[in-house]
């Protein structure tokens, strides 16, 4: 019994640390909009992984830890890497075209990709209860993005391939922390991303015009980098099919500073589609406590 207690407190742990990390991928994407305005995205995405790999290496040195490049799964770590990169490149891209909430709204077909391939490929099945509550904050999800309502412009795709892209990375998060130390799966997202990005960026380049530009692009690298971070220590707690259905919370978080920064008003549709998905996310949490309550 006391096992199973400590188990729940642990996925409570888990997703806790999940809306922290969704919180900073929110305040990322605002950035990274804002600085689409002055330079390339693909920039934007160099500057990301450089700073964010910069952050890693000053608090987990690997000359006083030499483990931290040691994995049990290499391929699995490059191919995680690859995944999470070509999500950032398809999300800042469609961020060009797309408002915040929008594009929020189609990366939250995420959990529905999760929680279809959690079953074969990571052994955790979901119950009936689960589905229904990730069923019905897609329905809050469909209502912010209105498909067909007056059209949506052709960038969406790209947000399409960015959930595609980011439910495998997920799954693979969960299957490297059975394995790997976090700092390890830390390291290795950011690392992938800098040296791949590194070997692009010469042919692209276009200088910051003011430090202020140069301030965000090292702020984007400390918000992915820091909120990756507390995604590997959430899928090291809990399921990732219990931590997916949480993204939906972060179309609040992205509708309040798509208005604070950019003007973007939520309308009818967005305000009620936010009033469920949250609703479905604290069923899910309420879920998560009324188990541990109880067998505590």
């Amino acid at each position: 019994m006391s096992g199973e207690v400590s188990s729940e407190r642990q996925r409570l742990s888990g997703i806790a640390l999940m809306c922290g990390a969704l919180v900073m991928f929110a305040c990322l994407d605002t950035t990274a909009k804002y600085l689409n305005a002055f330079l390339p995205t693909l920039v934007i995405v160099w500057a990301r992984y450089v700073s964010g790999l910069g952050f890693v290496l000053f608090f987990v040195n690997p000359v006083t830890k030499p483990d931290l490049l040691r994995t049990k799964r290499p391929m699995l770590q490059v191919v995680r890497a690859l995944l999470l990169l070509a999500s950032t490149i398809f999300n800042f891209m469609a961020l060009r075209y797309l408002q915040l909430d929008q594009t929020t709204a189609i990366m939250f077909s995420t959990p529905f990709l999760v929680a279809l391939a959690s079953g074969p490929l990571l052994g955790e099945w979901i119950g009936w209860r689960r589905w229904i509550a990730i069923s019905v904050g897609f329905v809050g999800v469909l209502l912010v993005a209105r498909p067909g309502a007056g059209g949506i412009h052709p960038a969406a795709l790209l947000s399409v391939g960015g959930a595609i892209s980011y439910a495998f990375y997920l799954i693979t998060t969960r299957l490297l922390a059975r394995t790997d130390a976090n700092d390890t799966t830390w390291f290795y997202t950011n690392g992938v991303g800098a040296v791949v990005m590194t070997a692009i960026v010469p042919f692209i380049w276009v200088a910051p015009q003011s430090w202020f530009e140069v301030a965000l692009l090292i702020m984007a690298g400390a918000l992915g980098s820091f909120g990756h971070r507390l995604l590997i220590q959430a899928h090291r707690f809990a399921p990732a099919a219990v931590l997916s259905p949480f993204i939906y919370t972060q179309v609040v978080s992205m509708s309040v500073l798509g208005f604070l920064v950019f003007g973007d008003v939520p309308n009818a549709w967005t305000i009620t589609g936010a009033a469920i998905v949250i609703g479905a996310g604290l069923y899910l949490l309420n879920r998560e406590r009324s188990y541990l309550k109880r067998n505590a």
